[in-house]
């Protein structure tokens, strides 16, 4: 049966994390019937055992449901759920877009948070229908009037259109699924019936190949047609296309306003992007959708395996870890100190969290991790300009004209108490003051320019040390501004290790130095030769600390005598020393690695 657009509602739920997404679709699940009694589970949509574990979601899951309104009419709706990550944002815009409206939902206790406030600017940007909405009524602690008002002013509505729902309890749900139907408009009708459908994410089935969810904005898609990938021209024969249940449910073909999935024997995972356009190959429509553009990683960080023998499973893990998760990068890198490796490139610190993690579970895997970094831009005296993403690669000072980082604008909500915590915190990490914007007459939004390489180590938890962990933070990418940055070199022995390197800014310089060498000098085992470790900014040393050598007592079997007895021993230690330090190898602990991620400024 085929059902008519005004019967079709595409909608998306955003929230912060931890505000009960998950459970509100369960709960939308068991009311339209979509799923057995014996399929239902808590977090249904959330099929990874890392994202039921922390609670939140990493990847977007579409269903679709049937519900049967008041007037007798069945309507069809399209659940297209968001990560709620400020990492996975691309991916929540993607969502949107293919979406006609977006149930913003609120927990009563911890009310508008980060995330929340620039989803919301972000549906409002893709010209959404807004159904505001308040989850976990049912907790005795629930602030219903203030988080009200925080809505209110957040959005421009209503008291009165901010629904109250338990998505544990199911109050209130049956009321929310009325509204998205009332008030979220069915797809537009389309200007043509030449095909045009809107990639929002994707996965990688091992036999089928890449499986791209598409929404089809217009034209019709079917079994057997050919279609073209508009970003990069590729041409496939479509073999199966389908809509979600829990599982895929195949069809003849997806028309306009549907939301499914396509089966066309893609083998390259590069050529299916999120965002792009797919069109019928025969009949190409002249323009692609709007809002495609390459994810480019922003963090880096290089993966090398404790044992050496696991390099060839770690790049075979990298690989299949990418067919699941195209914006994941990586490439080959060797390190001195580490042996053979991979640089990864993350969208950000949780990514990066979520990859390693995967990598120990799902592979077994037992990796160092190099301290992370960002992908700076370096313009050299002949006026070139070239990324690094691996400080141990920078050139010499005297060859760089200019260096630039990237700066990010973020976003942090905190209670009105620790305004002047967050601001210091800010200016500690080179922000630069924006604005302030008040969200009700107890909650602040505070606005600063900042660098990224900033927050990449410990921003989050000195942010929510510094607001007992009331402050919430977002943030997004605004460019690159010029910074003067040097690269800090960490020698042992006399030798630079390369996995130590870092870029920071000239002012902090001084302090990572001292700090990073103390905290090395307590990790190095002592030698039986002097250990000098040394912090360094090109020919310059700037700190220095020294493991001190153990001595063997070799005077132990003289009992008296001449005291030249003794000295002679002693002589003879001293050039077995020297002869040792000439051939001598310092031994680094893995722990070493991780020191300079937990140095305190």
């Amino acid at each position: 049966m085929e059902t008519q657009l005004s019967h079709i509602r595409n909608f998306s739920v955003i929230a912060h994390i931890d505000h009960g997404k998950s459970t509100l679709a369960d709960r939308m699940l068991e009311l339209t019937h979509t799923l057995a009694g014996k399929e239902m589970k808590a977090q249904v949509l959330d099929s990874m055992d890392l994202e039921r574990e922390r609670g939140i979601t990493i990847k977007s899951h579409p269903i679709r449901m049937v519900y049967k309104h008041e007037n007798g009419e069945e309507y069809l709706l399209n659940l297209i759920d968001t990560p709620g990550h400020v990492d996975f944002s691309y991916e929540v815009s993607r969502s949107l877009a293919a979406c006609e409206g977006a149930v913003v939902l609120v927990d009563a206790v911890q009310g508008v948070e980060a995330q929340t406030v620039s989803n919301v600017y972000m549906a409002l940007e893709n010209d959404l229908e807004i159904i505001p909405v308040i989850n976990k009524i049912d907790l005795p602690n629930a602030r219903l009037e203030e988080v009200t008002l925080q809505i209110v002013q957040l959005i421009g509505c209503e008291p009165e259109d901010v629904l109250q729902v338990s998505a544990k309890t199911g109050e209130g749900v049956n009321l929310l699924l009325r509204a998205i139907i009332e008030l979220v408009p069915p797809p537009s009708p389309p200007e043509d019936d030449t095909l045009k459908a809107l990639i929002f994410d994707s996965t990688y089935d091992t036999y089928r190949g890449t499986v791209p969810y598409i929404r089809v904005v217009q034209g019709e898609i079917t079994r057997g047609m050919d279609i073209q990938l508009m970003s990069n021209g590729r041409k496939h024969e479509v073999t199966e296309v389908g809509v979600f249940r829990l599982e895929r449910i195949k069809k003849e073909k997806l028309g306009a306003g549907e939301v499914g999935y396509v089966v066309a024997s893609i083998k390259e995972v590069d050529d299916v992007r999120v965002g792009d356009t797919i069109t019928d190959a025969k009949n190409p429509a002249k323009k692609a959708l709007p809002g495609y553009k390459e994810i480019k990683p922003m963090v880096f960080s290089g993966l090398y395996p404790v044992e050496g023998d696991d390099y060839e499973d770690l790049r075979s893990s990298l690989e299949k870890l990418q067919l699941n998760d195209a914006s994941l990068s990586y490439e080959p890198e060797t390190s001195s100190a580490l042996g053979f490796g991979f640089r990864c490139g993350f969208l950000g610190l949780l990514h990066m969290e979520i990859v390693q993690e995967r990598l120990d579970r799902e592979f077994g895997l037992d990796l160092i991790t190099t301290v992370p970094n960002v992908r700076y831009r370096i313009t050299d005296s002949d006026g070139e300009v070239e990324e690094l993403q691996n400080p141990s690669l920078m050139p010499d000072q005297g060859d760089i004209e200019k260096i630039e980082e990237p700066y990010i604008l973020a976003e942090i909500v905190v209670d009105n108490d620790y305004i002047g915590n967050m601001m210091q915190l800010c200016q500690d990490r080179r922000g630069v003051y924006r604005t302030t914007q008040y969200l009700d007459e107890d909650t602040v939004e505070l606005h600063y320019d900042m660098p990224l390489a900033e927050i990449v180590f410990d921003f989050y938890d000195k942010l929510k040390s510094a607001s007992r962990g009331y402050a919430t933070f977002d943030y997004e990418f605004i460019g690159y501004r010029e910074s003067d940055l040097v690269k800090l070199d960490v020698l042992i022995d006399g030798d630079p290790v390369d996995a130590l390197s870092t870029v920071i800014h000239r002012d902090k310089a001084y302090d990572r130095g001292r700090n990073l060498c103390k905290k090395l000098r307590e990790l190095i085992p002592r030698q039986m030769i002097e250990v000098p470790i040394q912090a360094a900014i090109g020919n310059r040393v700037i700190a220095r600390e020294t493991v001190r050598p153990l001595r063997k007592n070799v005077t132990a079997k003289c009992y008296g005598g001449d005291v030249t007895r003794k000295r002679k021993l002693l002589e003879k230690q001293k050039e077995g020393k020297k002869r040792m330090k000439d051939v001598g190898k310092v031994t680094i602990p893995q722990e070493a690695f991780l020191a300079i991620l937990q140095v305190d400024e």
